[in-house]
């Protein structure tokens, strides 16, 4: 199997070294390395020390797209399978590629995805919610699923993720210009194409953040600009219900751990993810000053316009 790892970087810092590091350790390390590096003035050559098969592509701030530059790298890669990975996303063995790549032999997998473990710092709700959407069981994905988990069928995450090549092409890339959800917008074509999306849930890297509500409300509004931007992968599988058995099933958590007062904190960051999810649904209706005060992503509007 031939393999290219590729990660988008903009002012990388200590989890990203982390990351070159993990590569370094790999049982099945990949045959090339791409980092699409935004502002060259924020990169350090040093990094790259003891790894020749790693090359650095800088862009500006102008030129990035969560889909188009994750697509250039694509089209620099000549190999069976494109890996990705976020600048944050920390191999947690030295068995991240390989499991990742195992499902392959099934010929009909067209994507793999890895899980997600909380890191030190993670706070319990979100160590939780990493748990809920990464669970112990690996699982086999195609449209046949959809009356079954919805959404979640669809669900795959570039932080950790890989594509076998050929099936990547025949969906035509990855979209762009996007705002955000590249990854779920690639495994519904796939899936509605007859492919498999496979999460291997021993393929595994460490990477949580701690959103403030506000943080939350904006990265759930941009979530929601991407699905309305794609009803022909969307429409038809609403996410209102899966965030609902969230909820619920994160109580029962608290209650199991005997956490009851960490209820109005996530009942308040239930409420900014809802709001901001349903603002981004109908963001065609909103005056662009309220849009741009919504949006995590600045710079993609500013492009849009």
């Amino acid at each position: 199997m031939s393999v290219t790892v590729i990660i988008p970087t903009y002012k990388p810092g200590d989890k990203f070294l982390r990351l070159m590091e993990g590569l370094k350790k790999q049982t099945l390390p990949p045959d090339k390395i791409l980092i699409m590096n935004t502002e060259k003035k924020f990169w350090k050559d040093s990094v790259l020390r003891g790894m020749e098969q790693a090359e650095v592509i800088h862009i500006s701030k102008e030129e990035f797209d969560h889909g188009r530059t994750r697509a250039q790298a694509a089209e620099m890669a000549d190999s069976e399978f494109l890996i990705y990975f976020t600048q944050d996303a920390v191999p947690a063995d030295t068995c991240t590629i390989e499991n990742l790549l195992k499902p392959f032999r099934d010929p009909e997998v067209g994507a793999v995805y890895g899980r997600q473990l909380p890191d030190k710092d993670c706070r319990l709700i979100e160590r939780y919610t990493r748990s809920f959407n990464y669970p112990e069981k690996s699982r086999r994905k195609t449209r046949k699923d959809i009356p079954i988990l919805g959404i979640k069928t669809f669900f795959c995450s570039n932080v950790c993720a890989a594509y076998r090549k050929e099936a990547y092409e025949k969906m035509g890339g990855f979209t762009f210009p996007t705002i955000f959800n590249e990854d779920m917008i690639m495994a519904g074509n796939l899936i509605k194409a007859g492919y498999a999306v496979f999460y291997a849930a021993d393929a595994q890297v460490i990477h949580s953040h701690n959103y403030t509500w506000l943080q939350q409300f904006k990265r759930n509004f941009d979530l929601a600009v991407s699905q309305a931007d794609h009803p022909e992968i969307f429409k038809d599988v609403p996410s209102e219900g899966e965030g609902i058995r969230l909820v619920k099933s994160t109580c029962r958590y608290l209650i199991k751990k005997g956490r009851p007062w960490l209820f109005p904190q996530l009942v308040f960051s239930s409420a900014f993810k809802f709001l901001g999810y349903r603002m981004g649904k109908n963001y065609r209706k909103l005056p662009r000053r309220l849009v741009m005060k919504f949006t995590m992503s600045p710079d993609y509007w500013e492009k849009k316009n």
